[in-house]
């Protein structure tokens, strides 16, 4: 049996009047839910992804700014933080979610060298290079909220791998701890959000060609079923908002119990 959940977006307060919030890979996903969240509780939104159409739709749908941008550069990161600086004044948020997950990717004994690498820049090398440029913002701001996107399986082995999903996923939750205890003190909060298994079209591609790989996973699952990107976005708001005033250099899971569960619900 499997807990309903209704796609109608809850009623949300305004948390984030007067704020700019950057988040990267807004196109699609859990990316483009969150930009719809953060505007819709008021923040400024600089849709950042390397397709311009999701992009630029993502920024109509929110009201914001698109920049095109390849995360793995670091001329181009700097460049996309400047210009949410430059367009709205200052740069509150910066939801580090862009990242990929690509069927070669897999097996520690099938995937290559070259699989693995391009996991790693894109997952790991852009979050390093999202926090690099936009942390010296919020310094001269004083205060600042960083959330990158991890994954539960940054604290959990499986034996359907993804090998390279799961190293890069590691490096993000250590390196986020490690970034909100270092600039604590200047007002900066880091967290890395940890969210279970979504019903984006990344994870329907990846098990549409493998369903056997899909049912594993969803048996794990306590409340039986995949969350919706609304709500790991509800997630990223309440992280980006001052409710969580207090929270940094933690991660937050959002993964429907999966971490916490021996035996699961028949």
């Amino acid at each position: 049996m499997t807990t309903e959940h209704t796609d109608q977006p809850p009623a949300t307060c305004r948390r984030l009047v007067g704020r700019t919030a950057v988040v990267t890979g807004a196109g699609s996903g859990i990316g483009l839910a969150a930009a719809r969240r953060l505007a819709s509780e008021g923040a400024a939104v600089v849709c950042a992804d390397v397709d311009t159409a999701a992009g630029k739709a993502a920024a109509a749908a929110t009201g914001g700014l698109f920049v095109q941008v390849d995360v793995t550069d670091s001329d181009q990161v700097e460049a996309l933080f400047r210009t949410a600086y430059d367009t709205y004044g200052s740069v509150d948020v910066a939801f580090n979610n862009a990242g990929i997950s690509p069927p070669d990717d897999d097996s520690i004994l099938t995937t290559g060298l070259d699989a693995w690498r391009r996991v790693q820049e894109v997952n790991l090398t852009s979050v390093y290079l999202c926090c690099k440029h936009v942390i010296p913002y919020m310094q001269r701001q004083g205060k600042g909220s960083i959330i990158n996107t991890a994954s539960f399986v940054a604290r959990m082995g499986a034996a359907t791998s993804q090998i390279s999903y799961t190293a890069s996923k590691g490096g993000v939750l250590a390196m986020s701890r490690e970034l909100g205890v270092q600039f604590a003190r200047e007002g900066i909060r880091v967290n890395a959000l940890s969210p279970g298994p979504v019903n984006t079209p990344l994870l329907r591609e990846l098990f549409a060609k493998d369903a056997e790989r899909a049912a594993r996973r969803l048996v794990h699952i306590p409340v039986g079923r995949f969350a919706e990107p609304e709500e790991i976005a509800a997630a990223v708001a309440f992280l980006a908002s001052d409710d969580s005033s207090f929270v940094t250099a933690a991660e937050f899971l959002v993964d429907g119990g999966i971490a916490g569960a021996y035996v699961t619900p028949l």
